[in-house]
């Protein structure tokens, strides 16, 4: 008996050891905000260990750095970031932190967007958003919401991984190239989709202009009167014209983010008798229990929303 519980106890320690060298040989990354953290664990599946430092639901435009993420950093191996001025406090943070890991930009290699460039119809421009301490200059950062740039951000998380922990190349790439041919799958039946609704029809209203790169992607006019940043305010005379506009050309179109204040949204709903849609995920996923709690279910759920408000 005693014999028993000897073996029993030496098993168990054993168990836990083995259960603590693997959680110790697993790649510890942080990800700036939830899209870029799924993204990671796409790839990187049981050999890394991700956290997110703005989580589902939150705004990275307005995000402030805690003293426990500045800890979370500097106990991390790869930092993971959008780039493209999309995290404005960012440089802060790496610094407080004295970070010493290695820094991907999933957004390297990707041919930026001018702000509001499928919105040709809205009179937003940079100049306008000047003072804005989140302003991203001319650049649109939101990259992610077009399927072939997502694609050039699981490269580049790919090779990032890849150096840090060469021994598991071969997996990462295998589970990169296999979630690559559902990215490219979804967006060829989203191309389908769009282009069978007329041209003249493919209009729509977000609260900030987080769709540049979906729009562009699929030929869609989108009108923000947020502009770039949840942090900017519409003018009064913005509205006006946006409100104007959505009755001339009949615009049906309207959506809420997950990100952003409503009550903007409502108030040209109220205006235009046009009712607002189901809200879309734009910087943020879901949380687990909701409709877009990975990068592919946000695409899905988005594209859906849309699709079935431009048919009306």
């Amino acid at each position: 008996m005693n014999y028993f519980r000897l073996l029993t106890t030496t098993l168990i320690s054993s168990a836990l050891c083995t259960q603590s060298v693997l959680a110790a040989d697993k790649i510890n990354v942080v990800a700036s905000f939830s899209i870029l953290g799924d993204l990671v664990q796409q790839v990187g599946g049981e050999h890394v260990s991700v956290s997110t430092l703005v989580g589902p639901n939150g705004d990275a435009h307005v995000y402030q750095p805690t003293p426990q993420d500045t800890i979370r950093l500097t106990k991390s191996q790869l930092f993971v970031v959008n780039g493209l001025g999309f995290e404005g406090w960012m440089d802060r943070l790496v610094t407080a932190s004295h970070y010493k890991g290695k820094v991907i930009t999933a957004s390297t290699g990707i041919h930026p967007l001018a702000f509001n460039n499928t919105a040709e119809n809205a009179d937003h421009n940079a100049e306008e958003h000047h003072d804005d301490e989140h302003a991203h200059g001319n650049q649109d950062p939101h990259a992610w919401h077009s399927i072939p740039n997502t694609v050039q951000y699981v490269q580049n998380i790919t090779n990032g991984l890849s150096q840090i922990d060469p021994t598991h190349q071969a997996e990462y790439q295998s589970n990169a190239n296999r979630y690559i041919q559902q990215l490219e799958q979804l967006d060829k039946t989203l191309v389908k989709e769009f282009a069978a609704i007329p041209t003249e029809q493919r209009k729509m209203i977000t609260s900030h202009d987080a769709f540049g790169y979906l729009s562009a992607r699929y030929q869609i006019t989108t009108i923000a009167p947020q502009g770039m940043s949840t942090e900017s305010e519409a003018s009064a005379s913005d509205v006006a014209k946006i409100i104007q506009q959505i009755r001339k050309e009949k615009i049906k179109a309207l959506f809420v983010e997950n990100i952003s204040d409503p009550r903007l949204m409502q108030q040209i709903s109220k205006e235009t008798d046009v009712a607002p849609g189901k809200e879309l995920f734009s910087d943020a996923l879901s949380d687990k229990s909701g409709p877009a709690s990975t990068y592919l279910d946000m695409m899905r759920y988005n594209t859906a929303q849309i699709l079935s408000a431009l048919k009306q």
